[in-house]
Parts: C-alpha cells; sequence; structure tokens
C-alpha cells in the first residue's frame, strides 16, 4: 500500500511497449471496407437493388456461377438471396411503393413502443411504484 508512506515524486515509472499490430494485406481479410469502395455502407434504393438483380440473371444465363456473379456486384450472396425473394417479380414502382411502406411501417411501430412506455411509466407513477 502506497498510503501516507511516499509521496507521488516517489513513485517510479514503469513503460510498457506492445509488439507492432500487424496489418492486414487486403480488405477480405478484415471484411472492412472503406467509404465509397467495393461494398457500401448504406443501404441500396429499389432502382439499384432490382439492376443487380438482372446483372445476376444475366450472368448465370452467360455460363457464370452465382457465388461469382454476386460477388461481381458486390454484395454476399445471403444478400441476393433475400433481395430476390422479396423483390423477384416485382416492378420499379412496386418495389418503390414497398420500400416506402417498409419504411412507414418501421416508423409507425417506434411510434407505438414510445407511446406504450410513456403508458407504463404514468401508470407506474399513477400507482406509486416509483
Amino acid at each position: 500500500s502506497l498510503r501516507g508512506r511516499h509521496s507521488y515524486s516517489e513513485l517510479a515509472v514503469v513503460t510498457v511497449t506492445c509488439p507492432p499490430q500487424t496489418v492486414p494485406v487486403n480488405k477480405l481479410e478484415t471484411g472492412r471496407f472503406q467509404k465509397g469502395e467495393d461494398m457500401p455502407r448504406r443501404g441500396h434504393s429499389p432502382e439499384q437493388i432490382l439492376n443487380k438483380l438482372r446483372q445476376v440473371e444475366v450472368s448465370v444465363a452467360n455460363g457464370k456461377t452465382v457465388a461469382l456473379s454476386v460477388r461481381e456486384i458486390g454484395v454476399t450472396e445471403q444478400t441476393y438471396y433475400r433481395w430476390r425473394t422479396e423483390y423477384r417479380g416485382l416492378s420499379l414502382d412496386q418495389a418503390k411503393k414497398l420500400k416506402r411502406l417498409e419504411k412507414e411501417n418501421a416508423r409507425l411501430k417506434r411510434a407505438v413502443a414510445e407511446l406504450t412506455l410513456d403508458r407504463l411509466i404514468l401508470k407506474e407513477a399513477a400507482e406509486g411504484n416509483f
């Protein structure tokens, strides 16, 4: 214990050195991409999604594998298959409407959650459980 017996000027300073960190050779090792590079961080617009789905369809029709075609458009296979089930057979107008309705639904769900929380807080306050 250092209480009372030593002043702060008598304490030793310890220097710790760490080994240098290794930097991955390419982006695929880390899974991280910089802004504006191969994989965008933001969501895709319905137009972009439908265009990418068409690109994959054309590539597969020309003999490429789905995995290679999907890699060329810059998304994962999981994303491709999710988009395919969600957007297959939709026109551009229908896809835009779907996205708009999904956004509105998410907004309404947040509003309901906030109102439910407010109601529970008021109920507890009225009962005196605060």
